[in-house]
């Protein structure tokens, strides 16, 4: 048992490694960078009224899922969730270096506003985190499933808008829903002087983000059918994928 652990453990280190060097870096950078944007905006609550609530992640998040769906697409959906861990985590050591930074007294100006914004929150880290881990997944694996349908044409603009534009707005509503949930109901009231989020504003949030990265999605969307078919052209990952075979 143990050894068999063991071996696929090694098994997945070497996977990992090999996937590492197989996506272009452009993607994985605007994939990173994007997950580190979108913490930093949801500090700030864009618009509230009595039904509804956005932050500023939304004018982000759909770069992440677009990047996602495109990874997914080549690559496969547990290829997805594995460069999804390493941008969390990478957002994770930024929100640190962030912290350290915001904390170190400065006698060389008025640095309160940087220090603010950057010395972060951690239930925003946390519950962004929690969200966006799980909505990749989700939308990773919706995405991976939804193209089995298309045997005739997998590879065709039909089942890869349909599997982007589905599992992006599912994926989209659930990450908004998630993070708003964990920060402004159950959090936020407790930590910012009783501010918060009604549920109704939570649900509405998710929907209208879910409805405007859609929108953006559809928008974007031949650009990342552009680039799987650029990457499936020039056998991009093919060591990866000759590796990992059918175990997607």
């Amino acid at each position: 048992m143990i050894k068999k652990l063991l071996n696929q453990i090694k098994r997945e280190k070497a996977l990992f490694h090999v996937l590492l060097k197989s996506i272009p870096a452009t993607v994985v950078t605007l994939f990173v960078v994007s997950v580190i944007m979108m913490n930093l905006l949801a500090n700030k609550t864009l618009y509230q009224n009595s039904w509804i609530a956005l932050d500023g992640g939304i004018l982000i998040s759909w770069l992440s899922f677009m990047c996602m769906d495109i990874v997914t697409k080549h690559f496969g959906p547990k290829a997805s969730n594995r460069i999804s861990v390493v941008a969390a985590a990478i957002n994770l050591l930024t929100c640190v270096i962030l912290f350290i930074a915001s904390a170190i007294p400065s006698n060389a100006g008025d640095y309160s506003a940087f220090d603010g914004i950057f010395s972060g929150t951690w239930f925003i880290l946390m519950g962004s985190t929690i969200a966006f881990l799980s909505s990749a997944v989700i939308n990773n694996t919706l995405n991976w499933m939804i193209g089995l349908i298309f045997i005739k044409n997998p590879d065709g603009k039909t089942a890869y808008a349909m599997r982007t534009y589905i599992s992006t707005f599912i994926g989209q509503f659930l990450d908004n829903l998630i993070f708003s949930v964990i920060v402004f109901v159950i959090c936020a009231p407790v930590f910012w002087n009783g501010f918060h989020w009604t549920y109704l504003q939570c649900v509405m949030c998710a929907l209208t983000g879910a409805v405007a990265e859609l929108i953006m999605e559809i928008a974007f969307s031949p650009i990342g059918y552009k680039i799987t078919q650029k990457w499936k052209k020039e056998n991009v990952g093919k060591e990866y994928l000759t590796r990992l075979g059918k175990d997607f």
